[in-house]
């Protein structure tokens, strides 16, 4: 699946319709569920990426929903959202098999940080390629930052892509143009243009990762290895 799909388990019908419009606007698939039944037969019925659960459900309640799926083999990633915040409440949510624990209310920015952060974690190792807080996802195309979406280019996408495989070395801009222009001629100002529009993107409010390297090319700084 190119697009991350997530299954969100909510009874109150406004909230639910608010977080998958939330989502959708972030480009994931939402499916919609109002009870603990629904929700064990729509897991049941198609892989998803992520679930987002309710604790108050109609008809089974979500504590029991985790438990059942995790009894019947299914990792899926479960992040439990419930006005319940005591620690008793929390343990027994991760007693259940969920992998995060969010209260009501929240934000939504925070919702959608934590979810991304479970499919990310859930990928194949080889597909994420990840240096400080920024990771990049070579099955969907998405790049974050802290948590937070960076909109790129194809050529700003590839760029990085190059940058994260050869992080700590200097990537000469040569290997820049044969590797992502694909022909020899390409003006190197269009190079340093590219790089620049990324680094504004990357870069800007967290410690600078790309840098100059006069007379050579650019290099991903990798704060672990210095």
């Amino acid at each position: 699946m190119n697009s991350s799909e997530i299954l969100i388990v909510e009874d109150d019908v406004e909230l639910s319709a608010a977080l998958r419009k939330g989502f959708e606007m972030e480009r994931l698939c939402v499916t919609l569920a109002v009870d603990g039944a629904e929700a064990l037969r729509v897991a049941r019925a198609h892989r998803f990426h992520a679930i987002v659960l309710d604790v108050m459900l109609p008809v089974v309640d979500g504590y029991a929903v985790a438990e059942t799926l995790r009894g019947s083999g299914d990792k899926t990633p479960i992040l439990m959202l419930t006005a319940r915040d005591s620690v008793t409440d929390i343990v027994r949510g991760f007693d259940c098999g969920v992998e995060d624990y969010l209260t009501k209310p929240f934000s939504f920015l925070e919702l959608s940080a934590r979810v991304r952060s479970l499919i990310r974690r859930s990928q194949p190792a080889g597909n994420i390629l990840q240096v400080a807080d920024l990771e990049m996802d070579l099955a969907s195309h998405e790049v974050t930052r802290g948590g937070r979406s960076l909109k790129l280019t194809r050529t700003e996408f590839k760029i990085l892509e190059l940058f994260l495989k050869n992080a700590g070395h200097v990537v000469r801009r040569q290997e820049l143009i044969e590797v992502v222009w694909g022909a020899p001629n390409v003006d190197a100002n269009n190079v340093d243009v590219a790089v620049s529009s990324l680094r504004a993107k990357v870069d800007k409010g967290h410690l600078r990762l790309i840098e100059t390297v006069r007379g050579f090319g650019y290099r991903l700084q990798d704060p672990a290895r210095r």
